[in-house]
């Protein structure tokens, strides 16, 4: 049960403005969405203070404000904006404006409790920020060969010279995250850890690295969930829907993706289980999840105990 004092904050971020709700209570009030703005809106939040503020991820528009209140000492938690949209609408509320929505994202905090985020130190920031820059890089890559193909007379040479810059930009983001990993002693253990399983390369590992701090802190249920490979029951009175997977860090989950089907080739443990379930007629998109899942759950397990991988004919 909420206490008397307990105040619950909402903030929806836009590019150009935050609209701020306080629950219990009608308080409402908008700031420009600028760094400039952040040190009052933490003096006015401070002063309330808060039980928990709850702030949408909207690709990340809302970093910068979330990294201040976290620095701040601030309890913040960032949500699935399904979440928030599924809440309102089991509240009746089909109407959204940017007031509603820092309403209800008060409301749902009150209500279900997301968790706080950790305060990720500078080092992580940066080494999440060159991670997301590869990955942009990387796209941006394979729209302009993409593009080379079909080119028009005269434009080859301009996009084979923007694929060369995008080597080099791509070279250089490498050797940040490396130096990165490098010098950080418990990052550059858990990478090698993570590579010493079959299967899992240098994009996998310090995709992980970056971002999925929990590796290796949540039990194996929980770190499932938290990336999205953990099957939620569909059931009703009698009748008994597939269980499927849905939500989770979409990064991650791709990176994972990609693992796993280079391990059901590689990896004997990951291998087997893969030619097991299809052998009971598993389809091999529903077998591939799974071999993700219990991927995922054993560099879990050797991460808590920096155990590197073991071939199971080794393992004492």
């Amino acid at each position: 049960m909420n206490t008397p004092h307990e105040t619950f904050i909402g903030i929806d971020v836009s590019k150009h403005r935050l609209d701020i709700a306080v629950r219990p209570g009608e308080a409402m009030w908008s700031v420009v969405n600028d760094a400039s703005s952040f040190g009052a809106l933490v003096k006015r939040l401070k002063a309330l203070p808060p039980r928990l503020i709850v702030v949408e991820a909207t690709g990340g528009l809302e970093a910068p404000v979330v990294a201040e209140l976290a620095h701040a000492g601030l309890p913040v938690a960032v949500v699935n904006p399904k979440r928030v949209r599924d809440f309102a609408r089991a509240n009746g509320q089909l109407a959204k404006t940017d007031q509603l929505d820092a309403r209800n994202l008060a409301h749902f905090g009150e209500a279900i409790r997301p968790p706080v985020r950790p305060l990720q130190t500078e080092q992580a920031e940066r080494l999440a920020a060159l991670v997301t820059r590869r990955r942009q890089v990387i796209d941006m890559r394979t729209a302009e060969r993409n593009r080379q193909q079909t080119a028009p007379a005269g434009m080859g040479d301009r996009i084979r010279k923007h694929i060369a810059w995008l080597d080099q930009e791509l070279a250089a983001l490498d050797a940040d995250i490396h130096q990165c990993i490098d010098h950080n002693p418990t990052w550059h253990a858990t990478d090698e850890v993570l590579q010493s399983a079959p299967g899992v390369g240098p994009v996998t590992a310090l995709t992980l690295v970056a971002e999925l701090p929990e590796l290796g802190h949540l039990h194996r249920q929980a770190i499932a969930a938290l990336v999205g490979v953990a099957p939620m029951n569909r059931d009703s009175g009698r009748k008994r829907g597939k269980r499927k997977t849905q939500g989770g860090r979409a990064n991650v989950r791709s990176v994972l993706y990609m693992a796993a089907l280079s391990a059901t080739r590689f990896n004997p443990v990951i291998r087997e289980f893969y030619e097991r379930l299809l052998r009971r007629g598993k389809e091999r998109k529903v077998a591939l999840t799974a071999c993700m899942r219990k991927l995922l759950v054993i560099l879990n397990a050797m991460v808590k105990h920096q155990t590197p991988w073991r071939h199971p004919a080794t393992a004492a």
